[in-house]
């Protein structure tokens, strides 16, 4: 990328501004950051206006370093007044808006510097992810976010790994004031990090933390730790400084009871040169996943991983879709097609983001980013995962030293549930109902039906269910359906209608050409369901009875509903119904229909025991008699049989 040239400084540099570009290049930002705010303070000149610039530059990139975002926004916006000629400043001070939160701020900046350097990436990065970070604030997602408080010091407290899948001992770095030694970091102006840890007491409550016990710590930086899945072996970052910027390697440890014995360096490469650090013992013990600079890589930081049981020709960066011209670090391996890791080259909120990535079959990785409120426009890194969907990771959100904090997180389970009653036909509740609900994962439940007939299931999302409700006396009722696979609480209602076995029972909705026998296609539904039926209930024999109204004669009316009964019948054994399980009868208008609470509801100008017989509707005006006439209109089944 061509970027403009920092102006030259030469003499006019005093000694204080030398000690600060000398700390600088030491990677001491803390130390270089108060120096240069003192140099920046003295240069009242105008004359000075132009170092006043640079220095203002070098501040930015101090705060930078130092996760004070605010501040280096602000140093940035007045290296830019004072004409600073580094192009860089404009790319800069869009990074820190966007840290900040600053979107369509940072945009304008972004866009600003891409006039200038059409082709920068990170510009163009910065762009997609402005747009879409307040696109995922407003979604937010399932997660809830809490400060883990009795973890967090005064200082900066990261990177929480839990020791085994018991997830009853958790380890961090922290940088409180009580860490080893007395001695202060020239690159943050707080202690260097030591291990501490927690434990779960016996009522399941996290202990107060202590350091860890034997020589793990030490006067230098003890960084991010990953265990082996027994939790015997301790794999941690180390830095240690030889008047440079610090030489991050790997080491491991390991546990004998509560002690952890002196670290030593674990040789990922001969490469002195490179950074390793970040290690993540894979879920299995297979892979240390790491971080490193180490050339091969994309740009910045990448995710690297070595066979931790043959070594020889094993390393392996994990490639362009994970990593990127940024920075990726901080991985956690959940399982072998499951990676967490933090990044600030993937499209994100600002600072280092949380990602999932999910191995797919075709060999490829599915990566996303985890969404608000895991992320913030701060860093979100150093995740590690308990209990189902629940854990702890670290991040500055908030704080506006940069200092890090621990924060818990939890996923609850989505209350899915499916509820209904179990009536008859006459909308009342069916004793003594069992209801039984299948699952295409696996799943196998069974309940009773309370005294109103209710009942209810809890589900999971995207699995096909098939049910069946019945009762003694009552034929099976059986009903399919599938759970949405979206991320939301979500009720199904369902009934079960029950066909008694002692007495007949009305099919709603078949429907007959006028004075014929011929069934009309909106029937199809209703005989559909008559044919599931018999075949939910296959050893039932039913008799099939049609029935007329009052109007014409007795001869015509039973030859009618005969004709009737029997075009069901043919229906049923055309969809699979085996006819000697089937009997037709054509009662004609001998039995006319003794009014239900069901049919009152339905017609409430009749009422419950009404017989709808001739003298009875020979009382009603011609609208009731319509619809008496309708409801003797009407096709049965009567179970005569349960031993087919």
């Amino acid at each position: 990328m061509a970027l403009a040239v920092a102006v030259p400084v030469t003499s006019c540099k005093g000694a204080k501004l030398k000690d600060a570009d000398e700390a600088y290049d030491r990677g001491e930002y803390y130390d270089a950051a108060v120096i240069y705010r003192k140099v920046y303070n003295r240069l009242t000149k105008k004359d000075d206006r132009w170092l006043r610039g640079e220095v203002a530059f070098l501040m930015g990139q101090c705060y930078a370093k130092l996760n004070q975002s605010n501040r280096a926004s602000a140093a940035f916006q007045s290296a830019i007044r004072y004409e600073y000629e580094d192009s860089t400043a404009i790319l800069y001070l869009a990074q820190a808006l966007h840290r900040e939160g600053k979107y369509a701020e940072a945009i304008q900046r972004y866009k600003e510097f891409l006039v200038i350097v059409p082709d920068c990436w990170e510009a163009r990065q910065g762009i997609l992810a402005c747009q879409q970070a307040p696109k995922w604030k407003q979604e937010g997602s399932r997660y809830i976010v809490k400060p883990a408080k009795l973890f967090n010091s005064r200082r900066a407290d990261y990177c929480p790994m839990f020791l085994d899948k018991d997830a009853d001992k958790l380890y961090f770095t922290s940088s409180t004031e009580k860490a080893t030694g007395d001695a202060h970091s020239e690159i943050t102006g707080t202690k260097k990090g030591d291990i501490f840890f927690s434990k779960k007491d016996d009522k399941g409550h996290w202990t107060r933390p202590v350091q860890v016990e034997g020589g793990l710590n030490t006067e230098h930086d003890e960084g991010m730790t990953s265990f082996t899945p027994d939790g015997s072996m301790m794999y941690l970052a180390k830095g240690i400084r030889k008047n440079a910027p610090s030489n991050i390697e790997i080491y491991t440890s390991t546990r004998s009871e509560a002690q952890w014995a002196d670290a030593h360096r674990f040789e990922i490469t001969a490469d002195t040169l490179s950074s390793y650090s970040d290690p993540a013992v894979s879920f299995d013990g297979t892979y240390l996943y790491f971080t490193s600079d180490m050339p091969g890589g994309f740009g910045g930081l990448d995710l690297w991983r070595i066979n931790l049981k043959d070594k020889r020709g094993t390393l392996e960066n994990l490639g362009d879709q994970i990593n990127t011209p940024g920075n990726e670090r901080f991985p956690y391996s959940r399982s072998d097609s499951l990676l967490y890791f933090a990044s600030d080259g993937h499209p994100g909120m600002g600072g280092l983001d949380l990602f999932r990535a999910t191995l797919q079959p075709s060999g490829k990785w599915f990566i996303e980013n985890m969404g608000s409120p895991m992320n913030s426009p701060a860093d979100d890194f150093g995740i590690t995962y308990g209990a189902g969907e629940s854990g702890f990771f670290s991040s500055n959100r908030g704080d506006a030293r940069g200092y890090d904090n621990i924060y818990s997180f939890e996923k609850p389970d989505l209350k899915v549930w499916i509820s209904g009653y179990v009536l008859d036909k006459d909308d009342e509740p069916v004793p003594n109902a069992v209801i039984r609900i299948v699952g295409d994962d696996g799943s196998n439940q069974k309940t009773a039906g309370k005294p109103d007939g209710s009942f209810r299931f809890d589900l999971q999302r995207g699995v096909k269910y098939v049910m069946m409700a019945g009762a003694k006396g009552y034929l099976n009722n059986k009903q399919e359906f599938m759970s949405d696979t979206a991320e939301v609480d979500a009720e199904y209602y369902v009934d079960f209608i029950l066909a008694a076995t002692t007495k007949p029972q009305v099919i709603e909705h078949i429907f007959y050409d006028y004075n014929k026998a011929t069934l009309r296609p909106e029937s199809k539904e209703a005989l559909d369901e008559m044919v599931q039926v018999l075949k939910d209930n296959p050893n039932v024999t039913i008799e099939m009875g049609a029935h007329t109204d009052r109007i014409g004669s007795d001869n015509f009316n039973n030859k009618l509903s005969q004709q009737r009964a029997q075009s069901v019948i043919d229906y049923l054994v055309a969809h699979g119904i085996a006819r000697e399980r089937l009997i037709p009868h054509g009662y004609g208008k001998t039995q006319p229909k003794t009014v239900t609470k069901r049919i009152e509801k339905q017609y409430p100008q009749f009422h419950e025991g009404d017989v709808l017989n001739e003298e009875f509707i020979s009382n009603l005006s011609d609208e009731d008699k319509a619809a008496a006439d309708q409801i003797n209109r009407r096709t049965e089944f009567q179970v005569i049989s349960n031993e087919y």
